[in-house]
């Protein structure tokens, strides 16, 4: 095979093998470099004063400001992402792998951001060669990951999000299609997945686990996957993979080029602008650009990225934007600018902008049938406006990049995590630019008489304004559908907001289901002060009528013994309850100190201390209960707790200071009484 058959069978060799045509990776391939919000937001028909602004994100997106020089005013706006993180690219992709990216991104990869920087030049073939030799040389230890299930890695993959940018499979029907029903397959292109089938499984694995590790410009975002899940959905991606030989390579047969002279390439053709290798370096500013990348027949050593002739409408329009100064831009535009390049709009929308397309969302289902009854709002990621005043900034960090953010556990998808450095400036910028003027008043500092936890309990309750219908708490489902619990409400929501929706839920949540329960209710801010009081104090409270029941109330001893004062039946108004580990309890009278009462079984309830103002005497559960001697007159002292829980009781009698401690010792207990000098040990027993 000669040059030009070797480099004629390249151009068409790169084909993934052995897949069926539902597989993702099958998708409708894309001839330019692709952009989401670019391709979704922008139309050949567009006026330049709408094209500009995705000519600026193409210019950003595509690192062309990591080798050409912008205005300084500019450079915030346009810094480029960091490329992936080549440092161990090694142990991810075999070479011939390596060198079919290197030598055409294009073919490998339709629609990759990457440009080809060889056109069949003379000696093109030994630096491609040389730089795959320095480019498989850099290994690392790749981590050993479960093995995998396709089929579990097929559902997930249609479930958590994935499909909001890649392609879905053609054999996989969304929950809500009927079966003789056609699938509606997206109209906008998906994001290119197509390198998924070279890397090496444990690699493939350990990158969806951890994307942001390889990838951290965040526009692979991390989807927070367990191990196992990563695993399978490796193995989904790799089903029917036959790895691909580069056959144009063998063809060419070109002698080993040497590590060092692929490194030194890696650094004079500039790769390191863009791409971390452990190599040290920095982009060679450049004037910027009239032609080149933008010529229709590009000169020699010029990047390749197969444009359209939008994107280079685009990029020319924003090329003279540029020569301008730099608008300064309002906090919505910031928002708007960043949600564009990490691609938001592909789940949410705001003000009007983004959100799933219909063909992607019908994949978003839930995992609660009684979900259903909330429509679109149990499935869709939520609708972004006002959210900088709806939550605390400790619930962005959670939602944005931390752990434990969600609240909607009926809904499949997830929320992905873009990584700290790309979502921190959202924060502020959501918080001005949601800011509400006047902002609404609400008082929670807890002085008012109002302020009472036991009132917002019962305005939640069943027989209050039934907010439990809809609301569970802590471990509780609602009544009804499983609308957000309200566990953590004040932990996220801003107690401004939270008034806000409740006054007026329609105008503040449009499509809510919530009903306009304090329109007209004279007591209206008193009552939602009263219910923000109980769910910041919710921990230490009863759950509202409805969601409550006996059992939350019985004391149940565990690790160590239980000191419960009360009226207690057979032992007064001062009595001290002490429920042991085992299963033998024990009632201690303040009023005239001694040990009124003995019993097996279960300790007490506790319900009535909480609901009955009157308090009335509650009954031991457990059976045997045994009344112990009345005693003489005593002084009681008190009680001390030792390490181990159990409580001595200390009294005065005939003028002496008692210590009076009880024990269980098998199925019985061991009484122990010391007085100046002196101690006694009994039994007590049934």
């Amino acid at each position: 095979m000669n040059r030009a058959q070797a480099l004629s069978f390249f151009a068409v060799s790169a084909i993934f093998c052995g897949q069926s045509d539902a597989h993702p990776l099958q998708a409708e391939p894309i001839n330019h470099a692709y952009v989401f919000n670019f391709d979704q937001f922008n139309l050949p028909e567009d006026p330049d004063e709408h094209l500009v602004t995705g000519g600026l994100l193409l210019m950003a997106e595509l690192n062309c400001t990591a080798c050409h020089e912008v205005p300084k005013a500019w450079q915030e706006r346009l810094k480029p992402k960091p490329a992936p993180d080549l440092s161990v690219v090694g142990s991810r992709l075999d070479e011939d792998t390596l060198w079919l990216m290197i030598r055409s991104p294009q073919h490998r990869k339709k629609g990759t951001q990457m440009p080809g920087l060889f056109a069949g030049e003379e000696g093109d073939d030994e630096k491609a060669e040389a730089l795959v030799e320095y480019l498989a040389s850099l290994k690392g230890e790749t981590h050993k990951m479960p093995a995998g299930d396709a089929e579990r890695g097929k559902d997930l993959y249609h479930k958590v999000g994935c499909v909001a940018c890649h392609e879905p499979a053609l054999d996989v029907r969304p929950p809500k299609v009927p079966a003789d029903a056609e699938v509606e397959k997206p109209g906008n292109a998906s994001v290119p997945i197509a390198l998924a089938d070279a890397y090496e499984f444990n690699a493939l694995a350990a990158f969806l686990k951890n994307p942001l590790h390889t990838r951290p410009a965040g526009r692979m975002p991390d989807m927070r996957l367990s191990d196992q899940e990563a695993s399978d959905l490796a193995a989904y991606l790799h089903t029917g993979r036959i790895a691909e030989k580069a056959t144009a390579r063998a063809a060419l047969n070109i002698p080993k080029q040497g590590i060092e002279k692929g490194k030194a390439l890696f650094s004079a053709m500039n790769c390191i602008a863009c791409h971390q290798s452990g190599q040290s370096g920095h982009p060679r500013p450049i004037q910027t650009p009239t032609a080149g990348c933008l010529a229709e027949k590009q000169p020699t050593g010029t990047p390749r990225f197969d444009l359209n002739d939008l994107q280079k409408r685009a990029l020319r329009l924003a090329l003279s934007e540029i020569q301008k100064p730099a608008p300064k831009l309002t906090a919505q535009q910031q928002i708007d600018w960043q949600m564009s390049r990490l691609n938001c709009y592909a789940c949410h929308d705001r003000d009007g902008k983004g959100g799933p397309e219909d063909p992607r969302a019908q994949y978003f289902g839930v995992n609660d049938p009684t979900a259903e009854s909330l429509g679109e709002l149990a499935h869709l990621p939520p609708n972004l406006d006002k959210v900088g005043r709806k939550l605390t900034r400790s619930w962005f960090e959670k939602i944005l990049w931390g752990q434990n953010g969600s609240v909607r556990p009926y809904m499949d998808i997830r929320m992905p995590n873009f990584g700290q450095a790309q979502t921190e400036m959202l924060i502020s910028a959501f918080n001005e630019a949601d800011e509400l003027d006047p902002p609404v008043k609400i008082d929670v500092s807890g002085l008012e008489k109002h302020h009472r936890a036991e009132l917002g309990r019962k305005l939640l309750g069943a027989t209050g304004l039934a907010c439990v219908s809809c609301h569970g708490l802590k471990d509780r489902k609602s009544l009804g559908p499983p609308v957000i619990r309200l566990t953590h409400t004040v932990e996220r929501l801003q107690p401004e907001y939270f008034k806000e929706l409740l006054l007026n839920p329609q105008v503040t949540q449009p499509g809510t289901v919530m009903p306009p329960m304090f329109v007209g209710r004279k007591t209206a801010d008193k009552d939602i002060e009263s219910i923000w009081t109980y769910l910041r104090e919710v921990e230490g409270q009863p759950l509202p009528e409805g969601l409550m029941s006996a059992a939350d109330f019985e004391l149940k001893p565990t690790d160590k013994p239980i000191i419960f004062r009360s009226f207690i039946e057979g032992v007064g108004t001062h009595a001290i309850g002490v429920g042991f580990p085992g299963g033998l309890n024990a009632a201690f009278d303040g009023k005239t100190s001694r040990w009124a009462i003995v019993w097996k079984g279960r300790f007490l309830d506790a319900m009535s201390n909480w609901q009955d103002r009157a308090m009335p005497p509650i009954k031991p559960l457990g059976t045997d209960v045994k009344e112990l001697p009345v005693a003489g007159e005593r002084v009681f002292g008190g009680y001390r707790i030792g390490k181990d829980g159990v409580p001595t009781f200390l009294y005065r009698e005939n003028g002496q200071q008692v210590e009076d401690t009880l024990k269980p010792a098998g199925d019985h207990f061991e009484r122990t009484i010391k007085t100046k000098g002196k101690e006694t040990k009994e039994v007590v027993s049934w």
